[in-house]
């Protein structure tokens, strides 16, 4: 359970990173602005708001990889603490989106499922 619970995790990190490039990088570009349902105006407008958020997510992906990391390499406490730490934060932000914005619920579960699989799934494997 403990590989299962990486993989999840380490899945949705990759997600985090893609976020963090949406949010950061090519927020005001077509494909963002789409995803994200912002006008150009808009984007233009929170352009500094997503950038900051976007590197929120980076910070959350790279505590995961720490993470799998330090368990790989046998320090199995350290490494879960900072899985559980990103990954729990992802799954807690997406039940936040979920709960405050109901139009944004797929995007929600698109972001929240892999890591709470991850978490559920790490919790199991480190009780055994």
């Amino acid at each position: 359970m403990v590989i299962a619970g990486l993989v999840l995790a380490g899945l949705a990190a990759l997600i985090h990173v893609y976020i963090f490039y949406m949010e950061s990088i090519a927020w005001t570009g077509a494909k963002a602005r789409a995803t994200f349902g912002t006008t150009v105006e808009e984007a233009e407008a929170t352009k500094s708001l997503a950038f900051n958020q976007g590197f929120y997510n980076l910070f959350l992906a790279i505590a995961v990889v720490a993470g799998i990391v330090f368990l790989a390499t046998g320090a199995t406490a350290v490494g879960a603490a900072l899985v559980f730490t990103g990954a729990g934060s992802m799954a807690a932000a997406a039940l936040v989106l979920f709960a405050s914005s109901p139009d944004k619920r797929g995007a929600a579960l698109k972001q929240g499922i892999l890591p709470l699989l991850g978490v559920i799934a790490l919790a199991i494997g480190v009780a055994l």
